[in-house]
């Protein structure tokens, strides 16, 4: 700069002067030109002229420096110095390895921080479900990244993204309102950067895929599936786990062989059209039941505990949760003896609900209805003792096809065990990939054929259905997996369908209440001193209204369905309309059900003939 003494009138109010002046990065310096500047243009006479130019000097310098910000700021780009991620636009943000800041016009520094540490949205995730997008954030903490998938909505309100604090992620109520800003800057600066990708919470047949094999479509359910979404993948041995399997088909085990059949059948359920259905195999303890649950199990997935099967210690909608979840492949339940106390009060309705591959319909807090469970798969299960023993009504029983296990009928458990523990998944992606090469009009005609045989009129058709599922898959399976033609015999699975007469609610309620009265033939003397529930009279049990009610809630049958069933079938003598009839009971006219006694058939005395004696 030119010195003081030397500046004239002209010059003090020069713009190259200001310029050098303004130029000056220290502000304490830049003070102390202005004040001599302005005590030389004091002796020049000129202080005014001065005082003006320095003002508007400093408005137009203000305003250069704000479009050169502006300017910055629209081309700034992410910078981390790894490179893990490529480079994003992120506008007026500043993204460097110390964090997320945002330039202040007042102070002219970056000193407005949203996050003090790399964060940055790198994908987009579209439920194929509920069409609801979550988004993956990568972040780094202690010198690494990690990635992180949250629902959407978390990230676009301050009160919400406040919970990420409690994932390593540095956000402050504070800070919040930033950090939504500058996350939603960024996506939509890169909105033809930040892949797409569609997701899905349910496992199976999404759009002509199979998850989890098929690539294009993530996973993006909740975290306590996470676990089992994890199991369902091939390791180990290919060989040593096809090998073992081949041995034991050799064995011709109708137990091992069905319940593998239904665990691949459980992928058919979609294709042909068919309804859920449940299969268990019920025997006494050492038997094998668990090991044969858990090969099957090893068709798809890790068989070791607290992977991929389950038991019953759980609710209703912990089974709804997980069906829906698994979707096509098999629900594996482990030993129905291990029912918890809600599930024993409910465990008929939670057969129904497994079975009609359809949860329950509920509202959210917003008043709304949220997405309804669905499946449609097999669900394998075993116990010591038939799982329609625990339940009444025949609409549950229909829904089950009851395997009964022999006594040690696994040939060596532990061998099985200590291969499948380490080798499995196999089989799955090998049945999958033969499903895609056959075709859906394939499939479906090999199951029809299959029904047809089945057919009767004696067993009930829903069951014959289920049933022709699981031939269909040992079908495809022997010929396409195995290749050994070691098939389930027909006329032999045939055992596991139940006859009409044994599955009619009435009937079985008929057969209860004979049973009963059998064993309690001194209620209905005249004799013995107790509480009396009727009389016996030609054939027919006589008994009072009180009494019958309360053996139709014992036995959980509906009163008025059988009744009118026992009309029907001519075992009931009624009178004035009425499905009872009066009885002179100790001089009192008593309404009574008059149930006719199913009659056993005569004892026919044998005719002792005096043979001759041959000798005197």
């Amino acid at each position: 700069m030119v010195p003081l003494n030397q500046l004239t009138k002209e010059t003090i109010l020069s713009s190259k002067v200001l310029a050098e002046v303004f130029d000056q990065e220290d502000e304490l310096y830049r003070a102390e030109l202005l004040a001599a500047l302005s005590m030389r243009a004091t002796e020049l006479k000129v202080k005014t002229e001065f005082r003006e130019m320095v003002k508007a000097y400093r408005k137009v310098d203000n305003e250069t420096k704000k479009k050169k910000q502006k300017t910055a700021m629209a081309e700034n780009w992410t910078h981390f110095s790894d490179h893990k991620y490529e480079p994003m636009k992120c506008g007026q943000w500043i993204v460097t390895d110390e964090g997320v800041r945002l330039y202040d016009p007042q102070s002219g520094r970056q000193d407005v921080i949203a996050c003090r540490h790399p964060i940055i949205p790198v994908r987009r995730m579209q439920n194929l479900q509920t069409e609801e997008e979550q988004v993956t954030l990568a972040f780094k903490r202690n010198g690494r990244w990690r990635e992180l998938t949250i629902p959407k909505t978390t990230v676009t309100k301050a009160s919400k993204i406040c919970d990420l604090s409690a994932r390593s992620i540095l956000v402050t109520s504070e800070s919040a309102k930033l950090l939504v800003r500058y996350l939603a800057d960024v996506e939509a600066d890169n909105e033809e950067n930040i892949p797409v990708i569609l997701s899905s919470s349910k496992m199976g047949w999404i759009r002509g895929k199979f998850l989890p094999y098929d690539t294009g479509i993530e996973f993006d359910g909740a975290a306590r599936f996470r676990q089992i979404y994890e199991s369902i993948q091939s390791h180990g041995s290919r060989e040593k786990w096809y090998q073992r399997v081949l041995d034991l088909r050799k064995k011709r085990c109708f137990e091992i062989q069905f319940m593998m059949a239904a665990s691949f059948a459980s992928v058919l359920i979609s294709i042909i059209g068919g309804l859920p259905f449940m299969v268990d195999l019920w025997g006494q303890t050492e038997g094998g039941k668990s090991v044969t649950l858990l090969l099957a199990t090893s068709i798809w997935a890790n068989p070791n505990k607290g992977m991929y099967y389950r038991d019953y210690a759980s609710t209703d909608v912990g089974f709804e949760a997980l069906a829906d979840f698994l979707n096509h492949l098999p629900v594996v339940l482990d030993d129905t003896s291990k029912r918890c106390q809600s599930v024993e009060k409910r465990f008929e309705e939670i057969i129904y609900n497994l079975c009609s591959g359809k949860g329950k319909t509920r509202s959210n807090k917003e008043l709304g209805i949220n997405r309804e469970n669905v499946w449609e798969c097999i669900t394998l299960t075993n116990g010591e003792k038939p799982i329609t023993s625990y339940v009444s009504q025949g609409g549950a029983i229909n829904r089950v096809l009851e395997v009964e296990a022999g006594e040690h009928f696994f040939p060596d458990p532990q061998g099985t065990m200590d291969t499948i523990k380490h080798n499995y998944g196999f089989a799955g992606m090998d049945f999958i990939d033969v499903l895609k090469d056959m075709g859906k009009e394939e499939i479906c005609r090999i199951q029809k054929e299959l029904q047809a045989e089945l057919m009767n009129d004696d067993k009930m058709q829903k069951q014959a259905i289920s049933l022709s599922i699981v031939l269909t898959a040992d079908k495809i399976a022997t010929e396409r997996i195995f290749k050994d033609g070691e098939y389930i015999s027909v006329d032999e699975a045939k055992e596991v369908l139940v006859d009409r007469n044994e599955l009619s609610d009435n009937e079985r309620c008929y057969r209860f209440i004979l049973d009963k009265v059998n064993m309690n033939e001194h209620r209905f003397d005249a004799t013995t001193k107790c509480e009396k529930w009727g009389m016996i009279q030609k054939g027919y049990a006589l008994i009072f209204n009180a009494a019958f009610d309360e053996l139709c809630r014992e036995g959980e049958f509906s009163k008025k369905s059988f009744l009118s069933w026992a009309n029907r079938k001519g075992l009931l003598q009624t009178q004035g309309g009425q499905m009872t009839k009066n009885k002179k009971v100790s001089g009192s006219t008593v309404r009574c059900v008059w149930l006719r006694i199913e009659e056993e058939p005569e004892f026919v005395p044998v005719e002792s003939e005096q043979m001759e004696i041959p000798f005197d």
